[in-house]
């Protein structure tokens, strides 16, 4: 059964960090391309980063230059490193495959605000 745990969201102030993880199980986790979403109550689910399998990135524009996305495939772990941040950052974050989604897990939220 395939286990996707997002972890690390919080509330911030505006220009702080955080450091997202989410945590695979029940896949060849190394085989597959992956990404971190991002959803706003009432909006749909936005693609922010993705990792391929030979470590490429690509990131949606309001995040480059602030977000880096990261995948440890011994640990089965990936990460998204979130600097600067900004209110309009403000949403439930979400780890998947980009090659077809599994089970969505819960999310971590990730709060900005002042």
């Amino acid at each position: 059964q395939v286990q996707l745990v997002e972890s690390g969201g919080g509330l911030v102030q505006p220009g702080e960090s955080l450091r997202l993880s989410c945590a695979a199980s029940g896949i060849l986790f190394s085989f597959y391309p992956m990404g971190w979403y991002r959803q706003i109550p009432g909006e749909q689910r936005e693609l922010v980063a993705g990792i391929n399998r030979s470590g490429s990135t690509t990131y949606v524009d309001s995040v480059k230059g602030r977000f880096t996305i990261s995948r440890d495939n011994a640990k089965k772990t990936l990460y998204l490193q979130m600097n600067n941040l900004k209110p309009e950052d403000t949403a439930v974050y979400y780890c998947n495959s980009l090659a077809g989604p599994f089970a969505w897990g819960q999310g971590t939220q990730v709060t900005v605000s002042s």
